[in-house]
């Protein structure tokens, strides 16, 4: 368990995140407070809501900001990725009707504080909401975009890394996104 972390029921969680000045990750009863973010980070965050949300549009979906909380049924987790993209209607977890549990895309933007849970831990929950079809790290360090996509028979997962000047197709939306795009001129 996290040092620091609070332990409580769900529901208690649910009272206590209602109240709370700031955002909290609860993983399998601990309540963990979420690090705040950097400008970059920020900027990085706003840039990619910009991206994603024409591709989108354009296939029938929506993206959710960081305070929308994602539910990890399987898992017991739920967590505030810094995007999540939605397709149809989103299906609210049965015991907190705030939570999403039917992302098809999860972006991460990994800190120097983050950048192991959001590649070990926090992926490895990731992977077990059925209806995630990708998930993209997004350094804050370099140009580099990281993508995770589900093959089609859902058990594997295939990597694939983007740099400067090049450009990232996104099954899961039909579209592709460009490295320039997203990093711009700091």
């Amino acid at each position: 368990m996290t040092e620091g972390a609070r332990v409580m029921s769900y529901a208690d969680y649910l009272a206590f995140e209602a109240g709370a000045a700031t955002k909290h990750e609860y993983v399998n009863g601990a309540v963990v407070a979420m690090a705040g973010g950097s400008f970059e980070h920020a900027r990085l965050q706003g840039r990619l809501a910009l991206r994603f949300g024409l591709l989108a549009e354009a296939a029938g979906c929506d993206v959710l900001s960081s305070d929308a909380r994602v539910r990890i049924v399987a898992t017991g987790r739920s967590t505030y990725p810094d995007l999540t993209v939605v397709c149809g209607d989103r299906v609210p977890a049965e015991d907190d009707a705030d939570a999403t549990t039917n992302p098809v895309l999860v972006v991460e933007v990994p800190s120097k504080t983050t950048a192991e849970s959001d590649r070990g831990e926090k992926w490895a929950h990731y992977q077990r909401l059925p209806s995630l079809r990708a998930y993209l790290l997004v350094s804050q360090d370099e140009s580099r975009l990281e993508l995770f996509e589900r093959a089609e028979e859902a058990a594997t997962w295939t990597y694939r890394e983007a740099r400067a000047g090049a450009s990232l197709p996104i099954a899961a939306l039909g579209g592709t996104l460009d490295v320039d795009d997203v990093y711009g001129a700091a």
